[in-house]
């Protein structure tokens, strides 16, 4: 099977030179849900682009028979990101010309939508798939609007443009792929959404988290959010639906860094996901969802350990590490300027919970980042 591929226009810099997107459309002999999958929206994040190449590699092997549907993979979504340098290091986590978080820039529709109750009252006893695609048109049509002032004569800020470019790649899928890495070093995990456990399960991976606290403005959010709130006004006229949408962030390991182990698990998940998901019809690549055993948390668990003071971190407790509350985290080195010896700072763990990320640079600033738990 092969792609259709696509080259998009992104943005044209100073020097004349412009940059792309690169988009490759696989396309089954068979109707069926639409998966868009995307990788390195933070620009150190680049383990998902070898995903990506992967899947490609595998799709390729394919024949449109054993595809429903359609797949859109863009790597390297995002290349002023991936391209940003300060020396060796790759940041690429902020727009830096505008101070914006590149996954903080994205147009939620839910936040404008003023008539979202009398639309579930229209649509109360009406079948759920055409509930679905008279949601989804509403969605497209305010969506639209929003290109009239791209293209307007005073236009708008890149961050703008370029959230619409990569939204209007994915607003009417049914299921969404963003693959990201820590920043730092962390465990391969994913992020859900309420009601999306038992389709959690089919990426095999062995740990998620629940976003029950969130703002709607990442990737991720911002997709499903509007159907999150539908299903939501529903149930409170006493209907209930769960529109098979799905939208999910893969978190594969290291920041900087192509893990073999994490780009393993990465293409193993998402592969079995379409399989399960009946996207894939290949049957004997197939992996039992469930029977996996999966630990779910939620994000507002989540507790960030700040530095209480400025130093070198040693002694840090291991990435993975399940932790007790009074047990020593980590401890730091401490200089000073005020003809007094070095002194070490223990710091120990306020909860019970899982340490799942920590941070590359063990030279802290106080109040900077030093490793992630969640219980």
């Amino acid at each position: 099977m092969l792609p259709v591929i696509e080259s998009i226009v992104l943005r044209q810099m100073a020097s004349g030179d412009r940059l792309h997107l690169q988009l490759y459309k696989f396309i089954g002999a068979q109707p069926g849900k639409k998966v868009y999958i995307q990788s390195n929206l933070h620009g150190a994040e680049i383990a998902g682009n070898a995903v990506i190449h992967q899947l490609i590699e595998f799709l390729l092997t394919l024949n449109n028979a054993d595809l429903a549907g359609e797949i859109w993979l863009v790597p390297v979504c995002n290349p002023m990101g991936t391209n940003e340098r300060a020396q060796h290091y790759s940041p690429g986590r902020y727009c830096v010309y505008e101070a914006k978080d590149w996954n903080r820039i994205f147009w939620d529709y839910e936040k404008e939508a003023d008539n979202l109750v009398a639309f579930t009252k229209s649509q109360l006893y009406i079948d759920q798939e055409v509930v679905r695609q008279n949601y989804l048109t509403l969605i497209q049509e305010q969506f639209t609007k929003l290109l009239e002032k791209v293209n307007s004569p005073i236009s708008v800020p890149y961050t703008e443009k370029f959230r619409y470019q990569l939204q209007s790649l994915s607003l009417d899928a049914d299921y969404l792929i963003d693959l990201h890495s820590s920043t730092n070093q962390a465990l391969d995990y994913l992020y859900y959404f309420r009601n999306r456990e038992d389709s959690a399960k089919y990426f095999l991976l062995d740990f998620g988290i629940l976003l029950d606290k969130y703002d709607g403005d990442a990737f991720d959010e911002a997709f499903i959010k509007p159907w999150l709130a539908l299903e939501t006004y529903f149930q409170q006229l006493g209907r209930e639906i769960r529109f098979d949408i799905e939208a999910w962030t893969l978190e594969l390991g290291t920041g900087m860094q192509m893990n073999p182990d994490s780009v393993s698990k990465g293409v193993r998940g998402v592969k079995n996901y379409l399989i399960q998901k009946g996207v894939l019809q290949i049957s004997n690549l197939s992996h039992d969802a469930k029977t996996h055993e999966m630990t779910f948390a939620s994000s507002s668990n989540r507790k960030k350990y700040y530095a209480i003071a400025g130093g070198m971190i040693q002694s840090r407790i291991e990435l993975g590490s399940l932790i007790k509350a009074g047990e020593r985290l980590y401890q730091i080195l401490s200089f000073n300027k005020e003809s007094k010896l070095p002194s070490v700072i223990d710091v120990f763990a306020q909860h019970d919970g899982l340490v799942y990320d920590v941070a590359t640079n063990q030279a802290v600033n106080e109040g900077e980042f030093v490793l992630g738990v969640v219980s």
